[in-house]
């Protein structure tokens, strides 16, 4: 049996990648509660996943403005916590995602960027955020959830939508296990994600196996990369940081260049503390033309 922390194992998605897929259906909903503008959903069912999923499309408002301009996206796990207090695994508490992509790009700080979040799916969350399986905690479906991404997800908001779908203009992010398979799949498809936003990584998953598949060549062009962890996460969190922080220094990254670390200082680990460092990820991965 193949080591599940083995660079072999850590790329079943790249020995996938051409499995031919079903046609996906993915149908419009109309808002479980009060309508948030520019907030689009729609249901995802999936050839590739079990379980069905909400997909939430925000579009920025000079989206409106111009029928031909074309915009950079944004795809973020946990979708269900970004916009929406009343979906969000906290009720309440969300990224503020909309209202700060709002802030960032109407006083310069950042492009008009279209948000894709995608929701997770409750116990399957564990299993298609994570990229190795763990020997007590289980999980490693990663590759499958990458799959549904960029084969069904990606090809659908292209289509639909007014976007820049070239890798320079595509970005995946999260936080947590969210953090760590954006982390993977962004060094798995460097030619379809030009940036990843990887905030408080749970680097620990199945004893560090993604520090692991870093140490693999990884061929040009690297994503841009945002890194960020809060000191109340945990001490062992935040050394874990530096480390991979230092790994991608070390293989080519140049820090503040292509990647960006953040020690929050007090940050704890939840929907608040992220939502407080958005615009900073937005700022960096889809930094104004100059």
């Amino acid at each position: 049996m193949n080591n599940p922390s083995s660079p072999r194992s850590l790329s079943r998605f790249a020995r996938n990648r051409t499995i031919p897929v079903p046609p996906v259906d993915i149908h419009s909903v109309p808002p479980e509660h009060d309508a948030i503008p520019r907030l689009q959903r729609f249901l995802l069912h999936s050839a590739i996943l079990p379980d069905d999923r909400i997909i939430s499309v925000y579009l920025p408002p000079a989206y409106a403005d111009n029928a031909t301009r074309r915009f950079p996206v944004f795809y973020l796990h946990d979708g269900q916590n970004l916009f929406d207090p009343h979906t969000s695994y906290v009720p309440g508490r969300t990224w503020r995602a909309g209202e700060t992509a709002d802030f960032m790009a109407a006083t310069g700080k950042a492009q008009s960027v279209i948000l894709v979040g995608i929701a997770s799916t409750g116990l399957r969350r564990m299993p298609e955020y994570t990229p190795t399986r763990d020997f007590r905690l289980g999980g490693g479906e990663g590759d499958f959830y990458g799959r549904l991404i960029i084969q069904e997800l990606k090809p659908f908001i292209d289509r639909t939508f007014r976007t820049l779908s070239g890798r320079q203009h595509t970005g995946l992010g999260g936080s947590s296990l969210g953090g760590l398979i954006s982390l993977y799949l962004g060094l798995q498809y460097p030619g379809t994600f030009g940036s990843l936003g990887v905030l408080s990584p749970s680097i620990w998953w199945d004893h560090r196996s993604i520090l692991t598949f870093l140490t693999r060549p990884q061929p040009p062009p690297v994503p841009r990369i945002w890194l960020d962890i809060g000191t109340a996460e945990g001490a062992r969190h935040v050394r874990d940081t530096l480390l991979l922080h230092r790994m991608l220094l070390e293989r080519g990254w140049t820090a503040s260049e292509d990647l960006q670390l953040l020690i929050a200082d007090g940050a704890v680990h939840d929907e608040d503390a992220w939502a407080g460092r958005f615009g900073q990820v937005l700022a960096f991965l889809f930094p104004p033309p100059p």
